[in-house]
């Protein structure tokens, strides 16, 4: 502001440094130029949000739900006092009221997205075959490399190059990796 009123900046650039419109800047030099400094704190400090849920009513949702709806979810208990008693307040605040009174116990955490299951106990049980496209060798067409093997031992029983990937071509080395596994 003092850099500003130094001339050393226009209202442009002044509110450029400071990430502003031009307009909010000098609706700020008006603030400061009737309060000082204490005209550019944000006005909203101290007061409570118009958003926020009256006493009287957070007292009425708690009594409702320790007596008529105790053990109820906060879904199922929201959906019946916005029902039965003009509650206007949203979900999100109704189950963050009853979590913060102790009145609903966190839900446990389900378990992993992927659970990693065991191994087969005996080489052979399960066999995985995949297969992925590459460019191997510069100037030359992508390859697919289609790998077997084996999960109960992480064996590789087999490893092709091939130009495409398909059923036939699959089952193809399919017989080949079980031919090579009844040799062994």
């Amino acid at each position: 502001m003092s850099r500003y009123e130094a001339l050393e900046f226009n209202q442009m650039e002044a509110a450029q440094l400071l990430g502003l419109s031009e307009r909010t800047f000098r609706r700020w030099c008006g603030r400061y130029e009737e309060a000082g400094e204490a005209g550019l704190l944000d006005r909203r400090l101290g007061k409570a949000s118009g958003k926020r849920v009256p006493l009287d009513r957070e007292f009425e949702v708690e009594t409702l739900y320790r007596t008529r709806y105790s053990g109820f979810t906060a879904k199922h208990f929201h959906e019946l006092v916005v029902r039965d008693h003009r509650f206007s307040w949203s979900y999100t605040w109704t189950k963050a009221f009853l979590h913060s009174k102790g009145l609903l116990t966190k839900a446990s955490r389900r378990g992993a997205h992927r659970r990693k299951r065991p191994r087969r106990p005996l080489p052979g049980m399960m066999l995985h075959q995949d297969g992925s496209r590459h460019i191997w060798l510069g100037g030359q067409p992508a390859l697919d490399l289609i790998v077997t093997m084996d999960d109960a031992t992480n064996t590789i029983y087999s490893g092709f190059l091939t130009e495409k990937k398909g059923r036939l071509r699959r089952f193809g080395l399919w017989r080949r990796c079980l031919a090579a596994m009844v040799w062994r």
